[in-house]
């Protein structure tokens, strides 16, 4: 039993963000928050959710919340200027984003103080006001991908480095207040622990996952052949597919230069008709046509840019192969959207991808930025044919034991309880 005993006041869980799905976008932390709200909601928990107004124009948050169980409340973000993409630029991030996190924090506290609130659950430094106040309740942070650290790869570059140094000092500021600090992958255990030095006990495993029953209503064979046939692809081709934002930490010219490699006389894919499908946009792009071109395999790539979900997931199903080559990472939902949709995977080993990726049960894991062995990793897959399905059959069942949302919210609600135990 996940949700409130019988006789007894639901739990009451504050929730603060700096965007969600769908007021704010489609990204990663936008997911990750739609999905725990609903999915506590589902459970029976009252939540209120604390994030900026909506940005995106017709955003309806009643279609995507339960009224009976979430209440939105809106803090405003006050971006300055130079910093205009927001909670994006490093500017924005260092400034904007946290005035946003005294102010939500502070709303949250008044909340506790107000006895209306049993737990506080906030995304990064968005609770950082109340990590700064003497809180009465319950404090749990899920610091993300930590890329103001340099995320899993490494410290960034010297002007990325300064200018997040006020948000680094936030983000380890309410860590220490945190009652516990989430870790979304058993590999991100050893950065969140050299970053944020928890006390023992404080750090917690709980990955970020999907939402199984929306994604298998998203698409179905009919789209995906639709897709293909809309993209000129035919229906025997193999398709591999890569979705993210295009930009250099992604590896996308990695693979690039992987497939003219594996596209050689002799290799498994020169005897194959393939094409490379990008979902996705960002500011690397041209660069990467450039490098496409380069290697003489543009004529066998398509840009799809950024597409609405129903789209995006039509490409899963149409895909023959995923194929992740990322420098680094944080959780990779994306990765996991493939696997839920049975497609074997290619990918670094990079964040939490060796989480999900289990070479030679569901997929193939090659070190980040090495062309060679990412080749040789496409080689195996296409070499694999028929022996493909099965593997996409054992992604999807790794993603229903371990990386789907009723999973997950159960775990998270034996953490606020063991905490309110705890007092």
């Amino acid at each position: 039993m996940t949700g409130p005993a019988a006789g007894r006041r639901p739990l009451r869980v504050a929730v603060i963000a700096r965007a969600v799905m769908p007021l704010h976008g489609h990204g990663g932390l936008e997911r990750s928050v739609h999905d725990l709200v609903r999915y506590l909601a589902a459970d029976g928990v009252f939540v209120t959710l604390i994030v900026p107004p909506a940005t995106r124009p017709g955003a309806d948050p009643a279609s995507a919340f339960d009224p009976q169980r979430v209440r939105l409340q809106h803090v405003p973000y006050v971006t300055f200027p130079l910093a205009n993409r927001r909670g994006t630029t490093v500017i924005d991030r260092s400034t904007a984003y946290l005035a946003y996190g005294m102010r939500a924090g502070r709303a949250a506290a008044r909340l506790v103080d107000a006895k209306t609130i049993d737990i506080v659950h906030g995304f990064g430094a968005s609770a950082l006001g109340y990590a700064r106040a003497r809180h009465h309740a319950p404090l749990v942070m899920n610091p993300q991908g930590l890329e103001e650290f340099g995320g899993t790869g490494g410290r960034p570059g010297l002007f990325k480095h300064l200018g997040y140094a006020p948000l680094r000092a936030a983000v380890r500021r309410t860590a220490r207040a945190a009652d516990a600090i989430l870790a979304t992958d058993v590999s991100l255990e050893s950065t969140v622990a050299r970053h944020l030095s928890p006390r023992p006990g404080q750090m917690v495993t709980i990955p970020n996952g999907i939402d199984l029953a929306a994604l298998d209503a998203m698409a179905g064979r009919a789209d995906a052949a639709a897709i293909r046939a809309r993209a000129g692809i035919g229906a025997d081709a193999f398709v591999l597919l890569s979705v993210g934002r295009i930009e250099a930490n992604k590896g996308f010219d990695v693979l690039a230069a992987a497939l003219a490699a594996a596209s050689r006389a002799g290799r498994p894919l020169a005897a194959t008709d393939w094409r490379w499908v990008i979902v996705g946009g960002g500011p690397f792009q041209q660069t990467l046509v450039k490098r496409i071109a380069e290697h003489g395999i543009a004529e066998r790539v398509r840009f799809a840019g950024q597409v609405p979900d129903t789209e995006l997931h039509a490409w899963y199903v149409g895909a023959s192969l995923f194929v992740h080559p990322t420098r680094y990472e944080g959780s990779s939902l994306v990765t996991l959207e493939a696997m839920a949709h049975r497609r074997a995977v290619v990918a670094t080993r990079a964040g939490g991808l060796p989480d999900k990726v289990h070479p030679g049960e569901n997929g193939w894991l090659v070190p980040p930025g090495d062309a060679v062995a990412l080749a040789g990793a496409l080689d195996e897959a296409v070499a694999a044919g028929p022996r493909l399905l099965p593997m996409g059959a054992a992604g999807r069942a790794i993603v229903e034991r371990e990386f789907a949302w009723p999973v997950l919210a159960a775990r998270h609600l034996a953490l606020y309880n063991r905490l309110l135990a705890s007092g």
